[in-house]
């Protein structure tokens, strides 16, 4: 595993990790809470599954009256709403996805002792397993022996209290040192240098993965990967299996209109000749007979540019929201840019070491096939190139466009890019037009060409952010996060360094307008204990990516050469906090395949496959303890005056909006003194008596005399199903016997120096 930091060795381990019984973090739920309000602000539980609860509740507070009620529904509604603490998982050791789960959360000693002495009847009907209900007849402390956790910062009610887990529930997990622990899925293998990964914007959510080779492979939404590559250009592209060689395919940008006119740009390096080197840009369409590969012949040349070196060959291309193409180049390559008398960066009649940018959407009165946008800044200097954007670049490896903030819209359209420094430092910048960024005569915050630099303007726009050789020697340019699944992460620009392996991130003080830097670490093996989630990546990190939602992705090798197959796609995942369920659900457009796919099959290991052995092989579902009910919902009641209203509410059904007022609970005008011992037949015989029902009114207080309640507008029909009580499985009625709970669950090409 690699870990980034040598100080990370060092780190303590750290507090546990919420986690869901879904196997993952918990959330913010998007609608109040009616039942277990105590999670109102974060946990396991939206409105469907809180409904859930409070109508399992209330099927087990039926069999008690108001006596079992005031000394029962409190310790009910604490087991019952523990599903949905962020430390569900903790609570009913559900850890480990191979091992059993808890029929019951983990209570605390005298918690449970209280319990048993007013409630120990209930526990018939909250669970079946035999030594939980023995031990709670015959004995109270073996009982809640069996009931405590091993850590006592867990079981209930402590976890609620312990200040330690609950002062930054929610945020991003990080060390002793501030670094933000992390966790990532991979979500492709077996590629060659792959130098760059996009969308097309066209609401299909493929992801197109570019090879320095020359190829461009077609993934899927499900991960599976096309077997015939989108383009080949392998046989154009100039490249070698030489380790570091900056030469190949490194540049593909689809039109912003890519939908409608199938038209995308690729920037790669050529031989031409036998002799002359240069990078090329040109224009491709997408076949007419299938949307998955494109037209070999339908190449059209935008322009071409000599490189007097092998390296620094730039190698970026994007749209930004004006609907202009930006061009990234390098400054031709050696050391120090020895290029004429300033350099080629310094040099605006040269098209190296800068940023161009042009309009591909048409051609101008000299037969280019394009045109130079009205507003570029030095179109009419004659001693510049109309094409220059921006100057004074080294060689600008993988920038990206901020597509603002998702709610306020901040920062939308700004350009970040990393800079490859010379031999001191590395730099990230803004993109800002006819700016100078200072190379050959500054190298980030410094001076590299003394004479140069004395005499450079003040005006010259200096980097949000630099570092030196101590920590990385090559930067790769990432991206802001935008997307949804990982609302923590909104904001924060995440890059990393080709040499050293690092990751790093910026994140923005609005008041100051200053970007301070957050370290990224790999999250131990309690933070990323998730399915599917790993803790280590391959050293050298090539490029980042952002798919169609806005999630964020980078890739990496072993390997760094155009012929190794190690190159590797992970996804990044913040293991503290995810959306709400449904919250970033994508509903992608067809995709009409005419050849095989590949399926995707996973090389590293997880971090729950590198714990110990599985107690027991997973079985082939996941059987939860407690089961939600299939569309048994609730529908707000007039309150009844009573002296519990405000220690549970009554059911409820949500045909539109959910309701914000809390109602008083129902009670049943029983008058034995003592709760009844319910049996599990008892409560099976009036679940089925329920269900049995075709159409279901909502509860309202009987009134008097012989007048009868108004009928609802739409009587709500019941599922078929049962309601479900933690540890019991429905038994049709024609079934004598009574089956058994199931007690476990299934989870088992580059550059060097640029």
């Amino acid at each position: 595993m690699l870990l980034i930091y040598l100080s990370f060795l060092m780190v303590e381990e750290s507090s546990g990790h919420p986690q869901c019984l879904d196997y993952r973090p918990p959330f913010k739920p998007p609608h109040h809470l009616e039942f277990c309000t105590q999670y109102d602000k974060f946990g396991c539980c939206d409105q469907n599954k809180d409904n859930d609860i409070a109508e399992r509740y209330w099927v087990i507070m039926d069999f008690f009256d108001i006596q079992g009620h005031e000394l029962c529904g409190g310790f009910v509604k604490d087991l019952l709403c523990q599903e949905c603490s962020p430390y569900a998982a903790h609570l009913f050791d559900a850890e480990d996805p191979y091992t059993p789960v808890r029929n019951l959360p983990g209570l605390c000693f005298n918690y449970c002792s209280e319990f048993h002495i007013k409630c120990q009847s209930v526990i018939t009907l909250l669970t079946d397993d035999k030594n939980l209900r023995e031990s709670c007849e015959k004995d109270r402390y073996k009982f809640c022996n069996l009931m405590n956790l091993p850590d006592q910062d867990y079981c209930f009610p402590n976890v609620m209290q312990n200040t330690d887990l609950n002062s930054n529930l929610g945020s991003v997990v990080q060390d002793s040192k501030g670094c933000f622990q992390l966790c990532l899925i991979e979500v492709a293998n077996g590629l060659r240098n792959p130098v760059l990964m996009l969308h097309a914007n066209d609401n299909t959510h493929r992801m197109f993965v570019a090879e320095q080779l020359g190829f461009i492979w077609i993934y899927l939404p499900d991960g599976s990967r096309l077997e015939e590559p989108f383009l080949d250009l392998s046989a154009e592209v100039l490249t070698t299996p030489w380790a570091g060689d900056e030469r190949g395919f490194l540049g593909l940008a689809f039109h912003p209109k890519y939908k409608n006119n199938g038209k995308f740009y690729v920037y790669y390096s050529v031989l031409v000749k036998d002799q002359v080197e240069k990078i090329r840009i040109a224009e491709f369409k997408v076949s007419s007979l299938d949307m998955n590969k494109a037209d070999p012949n339908s190449e059209r040349l935008i322009f071409e540019i000599e490189e007097p070196a092998s390296n620094h060959n730039g190698g970026q291309l994007l749209f930004g929201f004006d609907g202009y193409m930006y061009v990234f180049t390098g400054d031709g390559g050696k050391a120090g840019d020895p290029f004429g008398k300033f350099g080629n960066a310094q040099n605006k009649s040269a098209l190296l070491g800068k940023v161009l940018r042009i309009d591909v959407d048409g051609t101008d009165s000299d037969g280019k096939p394009y045109r130079i946008p009205l507003d570029n800044p030095f179109r009419s200097d004659k001693n510049a190139r109309p094409e220059v954007y921006a100057y004074g670049v080294r060689n600008m490896w993988r920038c990206s466009v901020d597509r603002g903030d998702p709610v306020t819209h901040n920062g939308r359209g700004r350009i970040f890019c990393g800079d490859v420094g010379q031999n001191r430092y590395e730099e990230v910048d803004f993109i800002v037009k006819g700016g100078n960024y200072g190379w050959r005569a500054k190298e980030g915050f410094e001076c590299y060409d003394a004479n140069l630099c004395h005499n450079s303007s003040l005006d010259d726009i200096l980097p949000i952010f630099a570092y030196s050789h101590r920590i990385g020697k090559s930067v790769t340019g990432g991206y802001v996060y935008r997307g949804c699944e990982s609302p923590n992460l909104n904001g924060l620009y995440i890059f990393g360094d080709f040499m050293s392996g690092r990751l790093m991130a910026l994140q923005e003080d609005r008041k100051t307008g200053t970007w301070k830097e957050k370290k990224i670490c790999m999250g131990q093996k309690q933070t990323c204990s998730f399915p599917r989630l790993i803790n280590h990546y391959h050293k050298f990190i090539i490029s980042f990516a952002e798919d169609e939602a806005g999630e964020l992705y980078f890739m990496s090798t072993s390997h760094p050469t155009a012929y190794s197959p190690y190159g590797t796609i992970y996804k990044f995942i913040d293991p503290s906090r995810r959306a709400p369920p449904g919250k970033c659900k994508q509903k992608p457009l067809p995709v009409k395949v005419k050849g095989k796919r590949r399926p995707f099959v996973p090389q590293a290991l997880t971090v729950l496959d590198n714990n110990n052995p599985p107690t027991k092989v997973p079985p082939k579902k996941i059987k939860f303890t407690t089961k939600p009910l299939a569309t048994t919902t609730f529908r707000p009641t007039t309150v009844r005056p009573t002296t519990l209203a405000t220690m549970v509410p009554t059911r409820k059904i949500y045909t539109t909006k959910p309701a914000l007022k809390t109602t008083a609970p129902r009670i049943h005008p029983k008058t034995n003194p003592k709760p009844p011992k319910a049996t599990r037949k008892d409560f099976l015989s009036k679940v089925e008596k329920k269900n049995k029902k075709k159409t279901s009114v909502p509860r309202v207080n009987k009134p008097k005399g012989k007048h009868k309640p108004k009928q609802v507008q739409k009587p709500v029909k019941f599922s078929t199903l049962p309601l479900v009580t933690p540890g019991f499985h429905y038994i049709p009625p024609q079934r004598t016997t009574i089956r058994p709970k199931g007690s476990s669950r299934k989870q088992k090409g580059s550059k060097t120096v640029k």
